[in-house]
């Protein structure tokens, strides 16, 4: 525990490195739930290349909002490319014998950059000429005051260090 100038204990705010990644996403998707609107093509779009079927997950616009903007803070400035390859997948190669490589294949970079035009229009992320995107102070500071609330909604003991 840190001590401040009086002598009493004080306890730095929370940042987004301070809780667990999913539990952040999570409640930052229903934060954001309410300002994103997911267009009508999102039911029946596939996430990648490499993808069968649509997601089947209920909130799955605003979670990977909320993941984007995680990683747009965590990595920004970066690009749709970028983040296209983050969000891909593989499949493993030919299972006779071992020898085909591992296929790679991207994330949808349409849906990507739809969810970052509707993150800027809502003032969280803006754009760096030439190098990507990266998180505004408004956006920052969501992730912050969102990850303070989860924080204190987590009762786990092995978090205790980072309080």
């Amino acid at each position: 525990m840190a001590l401040n100038a009086a002598g009493g204990n004080h306890s730095p705010m929370a940042t987004m490195y301070d809780v667990p990644a999913a539990d952040l996403i999570e409640a930052l998707a229903d934060d954001l739930a309410d300002d994103l609107e997911e267009p009508e093509w999102a039911s029946v779009t596939k996430t990648g290349v490499d993808r069968e079927l649509p997601p089947e997950q209920e909130a799955f616009w605003a979670t990977r909002a909320a993941s984007l903007l995680r990683k747009v803070a965590d990595d920004g400035p970066v690009g749709v490319e970028r983040l296209a390859t983050e969000y891909g997948g593989g499949k493993p190669g030919s299972n006779r014998y071992r020898v085909a490589p591992d296929k790679r294949s991207d994330g949808s970079r349409n849906l990507i950059r739809t969810i970052l035009q509707q993150l800027e229009d809502l003032d969280l992320v803006e754009t760096a000429e030439g190098e990507g995107r990266r998180i505004t102070a408004e956006g920052r500071s969501l992730l912050d005051e969102t990850a303070g609330e989860v924080l204190a909604d987590l009762d786990r003991p092995e978090l205790e260090r980072y309080a």
